[in-house]
């Protein structure tokens, strides 16, 4: 009997922050045979390049390029969403369909506020998720069943925090690049003559290999992603970690 590989979902304040912060892991697990998602909170509207239905269209070529089994995006207000009993249950009710083993949630410290937010956002709503005296109802009308990830890992965004552990994505670092690049309103384009942004500017995607490749130094890879521990994972085999 084939063994089911863990789903993997990840979360992101911004359509762009999973493709910029976990690309290459996402390609990489579902080259494994993992089930992958994306779960957007916010479209981005506050964004200062492009229309949120660019960002939302962008959104779905990225997903195509991915090979993501599911995207959707959560329609919370940009830069005013907050950790509160409506916003965490429709987390609860995400995280109750989709049910992942895994998720990957936006750096715990970093220079936009919602990043931290939403970090603190999806990692309170996995706990409450796996309370079942919390009642959630699925899009069909049913009740839904209880369901808590077994495990929770914040990537690494803007500023430079101490990753955790690697995962090495030297066969996806091309395709990673590629994927970032479907937000073409959000970044590098000579021909654009909207206001140039932190993340717009060549020397940003620069950064971005940049970083890849010193963390691949640091792991003994070409090049890799780092992650935070949100909350420490019980090993049954050390075997396994290698």
């Amino acid at each position: 009997m084939i063994q089911k590989k863990p789903g993997i979902i990840a979360f992101a304040a911004h359509p762009d922050d999973a493709e910029l912060a976990v690309s290459g892991t996402l390609l990489l697990q579902k080259s494994l045979g993992y089930s992958t998602g994306i779960v957007d909170l916010t479209a981005g509207d506050l964004g200062t390049r492009g229309t949120t239905q660019d960002r939302l269209n962008e959104s779905k070529d990225a997903a195509l390029l991915l090979g993501l089994d599911s995207r959707e995006n959560l329609g919370f207000r940009d830069g005013f969403f907050k950790n509160d009993e409506e916003h965490l249950i429709k987390i609860i009710q995400v995280l109750r369909k989709l049910q992942p083993d895994i998720v990957l949630a936006n750096a715990p410290s970093d220079r936009h506020p919602d990043h931290a937010r939403a970090s603190e956002l999806v990692s309170d709503a996995c706990f409450y998720s796996g309370l079942r005296r919390i009642v959630t109802f699925g899009d069909d009308g049913k009740e839904q069943s209880a369901w808590r990830p077994s495990r929770l890992y914040c990537y690494i965004q803007f500023h430079s925090l101490k990753p955790d552990f690697f995962v090495d994505i030297s066969a996806f670092m091309d395709q990673k690049m590629k994927v970032i690049l479907t937000h073409k309103s959000q970044f590098h384009d000579p021909e654009s003559n909207e206001p140039e942004t932190v993340i717009s500017s060549k020397h940003f995607l620069d950064n971005i290999k940049e970083r890849a490749s010193d963390w691949g130094r640091l792991s003994g890879c070409r090049y890799a992603e780092g992650f935070i521990i949100k909350r420490q994972p019980l090993v049954k085999d050390l075997g396994a970690l290698f």
